[in-house]
């Protein structure tokens, strides 16, 4: 039986998006997800992750959206102290990587004062896949021997990290019969699907380019007939359980 992981990225965005991914966990077909500790409902998302222990809930790294969590960077933000937008890196760009090393340590280190302990690491955007920047992604997961996400364009040296065998962008995938699921995840035991399950607010509809989407995927999760087929077919698990599978 193949292996599922579904996870959600963007816990932490706000309350609202927050809540979107706890009812998909607990509703629904949803076992992961991942945190972004610099952002505004940050701490709202720890109270609910100590509450919900079967969600597993790994660092969503920021590089893209709202403020850092450590003063002081030049390369890394605007002339208002925000991160830099994804189209900064779309293009020609300077970053300063012992910087970014910085803040991504610091955004671990927050999620670690929670007193949680993370699954796995990702990245808001995908932005640890260009090239300057996939060492730091690699570099701190070593340090802290996390699992990471499989989404890498540039083939990287895992060495002793733990990954899935395949990733898929697209959630909507779900929603097809079971044959198409299998066929397209062939040759793959271990399969991470990426969502972004959420309830809408204004900071989500002002914020994000991806926002009511978000509300159909939420009701895809939660689906009985996309649980039941899914339970029928997959073994629904996270990247804590896949570590002690690997281990």
């Amino acid at each position: 039986m193949k292996k599922l992981i579904i996870n959600a990225d963007d816990f932490g965005y706000s309350r609202s998006v927050n809540y979107g991914i706890i009812d998909a966990h607990t509703e629904g077909v949803l076992t992961s997800t991942t945190l972004m500790t610099n952002m505004p409902g940050a701490e709202h998302a720890y109270q609910l992750g100590e509450k919900h222990k079967t969600l597993g809930i790994g660092v969503h790294l920021t590089l893209t959206c709202g403020k850092p969590i450590l003063k002081n960077h030049h390369t890394l933000v605007d002339a208002d102290g925000n991160f830099k937008k994804l189209y900064h890196y779309q293009k020609l760009f300077h970053i300063d990587t012992n910087e970014l090393y910085a803040e991504w340590k610091a955004q671990i280190g927050a999620f670690l004062d929670s007193g949680l302990a993370p699954t796995h690491l990702d990245s808001h955007h995908h932005i640890n896949n260009l090239e300057p920047i996939l060492p730091v992604f690699l570099e701190l997961a070593k340090e802290y021997k996390l699992p990471v996400r499989h989404n890498f364009k540039i083939k990287p040296e895992f060495g002793t990290l733990i990954t899935t065998d395949h990733f898929e962008y697209n959630p909507e995938i779900l929603l097809g019969d079971v044959n198409t699921i299998v066929e397209e995840y062939k040759g793959a035991q271990t399969i991470e699907i990426m969502c972004h399950p959420a309830y809408l607010d204004k900071s989500l509809m002002t914020g994000s380019s991806y926002a009511t989407p978000r509300i159909e995927e939420l009701a895809m999760l939660i689906h009985p007939d996309v649980k039941k087929k899914l339970q029928q077919h997959f073994q629904l698990m996270t990247y804590r359980e896949l570590e002690k599978e690997e281990a």
